[in-house]
C-alpha cells in the first residue's frame, strides 16, 4: 500500500485532476484581493482581506480534497439526503441563528450558538454563512444525476415528462429560496444553471422558446397591466427594476448605488485613476460608492484600473470558464459532462448579472463576482464548484485511495 501523505497525494492531483483550471482560478482571485485591499483600505484595517485570504485557502482545500470524489457514486448512494440537506440548511435562515441583510433572510451566524461570554470574544471572528450561496453545489450534483438518469435510460430528455422533472425541481428549489430567503438573485441563478445543463444536455430549443415567451408575456402583462395599479409599484424590489429602465426616476434613492457605480467606471476611462487613488473608492462618506468590496466590486476595477483593468478581469474570468466548458467536452460521461456545464452556467449568470448591475443595465440582486467580491462563503463555493470540474477531468480514483479500497 502506497503511503497516504501530502505528497502523495498532491502528486496525485498534479497528474489526474485540472492545476490548469486552479491556476486561473488562483489568478482570478489574487486580482480579487487586490481590489478588495483598496476598497476597503478606507476602513483603516486589513481584517476583510485577511478573511478573504483565509477563505481561498480553505478553497484551495476544498478544491484538491473534491477532485479526489466519485460524484456520481456519491449522488447514486445519496441523493435523498443531499436534497433533505438543501432543504433543511436553507432552513437554517429561520432559525435564531438567521440573519437579515439588504432586505433578504438568507444568512446564518454560527457564532450565536457559542455561549455569551466567548460570544462576545471571538463573535466577530467567525465569518456568516449564506446557505443558498452553498446550496448551488448540491442542486448542480443533482440535477446532473436526473439529466444521466433519464439519458441512460435512452429516454426522450426534450419529452415533456423529462422537462417536468428536471424543471420541478428547479422551480421547487429556486421558488423555496425566494420564498425562505427572499433572495431573487439567487432564485435567478438557479434557474440560469437549469437552462445551461439543460441546454448542454440536448433539450430542443423549441422548450426554451416556449417557456421564455410565456414568462416574457407574464412579465409584460405585470409590468404594464398589474402591477402599476397595485401598492407593489413602489416596493423595494419592484423600484430596483424600474430604476433600469428610468435612471432618473430614484437617483437618491432605489438608484442611488447604480449611479454612483457607473460614475465611478465612468472617471476610470481608460487606465483608471491609478491604484489606491480611486475617488470613489478611498472615500470616506455616505455618497461614495457603495458596497465596494462585494456587489460593486468591478465598479472599483473600473475606476482605479479602467477599461482595460476590467477586461483583464473579465479575460481571467472568461478562461476559467472556457476550461469548465473543455472539461465537459472531454469528460467520460453524461453526468460528469453536466457537472462541469453546471458549474460554467453558474459562473456566467453571475458574471453576466454582476456586471450588468455595475453598468446599470440590470437591477441590484446582491450578486458577488466569482473570485472577486470580498465573500468568504462565496469563494469557498466556487472553489469547491471548480473541485467538482477538476473530479471530472480526475474521472478514477486517485491510486491512494484504489490502494485502500483493496
Amino acid at each position: 500500500m502506497r503511503q497516504l501523505n501530502p505528497i502523495n497525494i498532491l502528486r496525485e492531483f498534479w497528474h489526474k485532476g485540472d492545476p490548469i483550471l486552479l491556476g486561473l482560478c488562483l489568478l482570478a482571485s489574487g486580482y480579487g484581493m487586490v481590489l478588495v485591499f483598496t476598497a476597503t483600505r478606507w476602513m483603516g484595517t486589513n481584517r476583510l482581506l485577511i478573511v478573504q485570504g483565509a477563505a481561498v485557502l480553505l478553497g484551495v482545500v476544498a478544491y484538491v480534497m473534491i477532485t479526489f470524489v466519485d460524484l456520481h457514486l456519491f449522488v447514486d448512494r445519496c441523493w435523498k439526503m443531499i436534497l433533505c440537506f438543501d432543504v433543511g440548511f436553507i432552513l437554517l435562515v429561520l432559525t435564531p441563528i438567521g440573519v437579515t441583510a439588504g432586505g433578504n433572510r438568507n444568512w446564518i451566524q454560527i457564532a450565536k450558538l457559542l455561549p455569551g461570554a466567548l460570544q462576545e470574544r471571538i463573535g466577530s471572528f467567525i465569518p456568516q454563512m449564506q446557505p443558498d450561496e452553498i446550496v448551488k453545489l448540491p442542486f448542480i450534483l443533482l440535477l446532473a444525476w436526473q439529466i444521466s438518469r433519464i439519458l441512460e435510460k435512452e429516454q426522450d430528455i426534450s419529452s415533456f415528462p423529462s422537462i417536468l422533472q428536471l424543471g420541478g425541481h428547479t422551480l421547487f428549489m429556486a421558488g423555496f429560496i425566494f420564498a425562505v430567503c427572499s433572495d431573487l438573485g439567487m432564485s435567478v441563478i438557479y434557474i440560469s444553471i437549469f437552462a445551461v445543463m439543460t441546454w448542454a444536455a440536448g433539450v430542443k430549443l423549441r422548450w426554451f422558446a416556449v417557456v421564455g415567451g410565456a414568462a416574457a408575456a407574464v412579465a409584460v402583462i405585470l409590468w404594464v397591466f398589474i402591477l402599476p395599479r397595485t401598492k407593489y409599484w413602489t416596493d423595494y424590489r419592484i423600484m430596483r427594476f424600474r430604476v433600469v429602465f428610468d435612471h432618473d426616476l430614484d437617483p437618491l434613492g432605489r438608484g442611488f448605488q447604480q449611479s454612483r457605480s457607473l460614475l465611478a467606471i465612468g472617471s476610470g476611462q481608460l487606465f483608471g485613476q491609478g491604484f489606491l487613488h480611486g475617488a470613489q473608492t478611498q472615500a470616506n462618506y455616505s455618497d461614495a460608492l457603495p458596497e465596494r468590496q462585494t456587489d460593486f466590486i468591478f465598479s472599483v476595477c473600473g475606476e482605479e484600473f479602467g477599461m482595460v483593468g476590467c477586461l483583464l478581469l473579465l479575460f481571467l474570468l472568461s478562461l476559467i470558464i472556457l476550461r469548465c466548458i473543455w472539461n465537459a467536452r472531454h469528460a467520460d460521461s453524461s453526468f460528469s459532462a453536466c457537472v462541469a456545464m453546471g458549474a460554467a452556467g453558474m459562473l456566467i449568470a453571475q458574471i453576466f448579472f454582476n456586471v450588468g448591475m455595475c453598468l446599470f443595465v440590470a437591477p441590484v440582486m446582491g450578486l458577488t463576482l466569482p473570485f472577486i467580491s470580498y465573500g468568504g462563503s462565496s469563494v469557498i463555493t466556487m472553489y469547491a464548484a471548480m473541485g467538482m470540474v477538476s473530479s471530472v477531468k480526475a474521472k478514477a480514483l486517485p491510486s491512494w485511495l484504489q490502494d485502500r479500497a483493496a
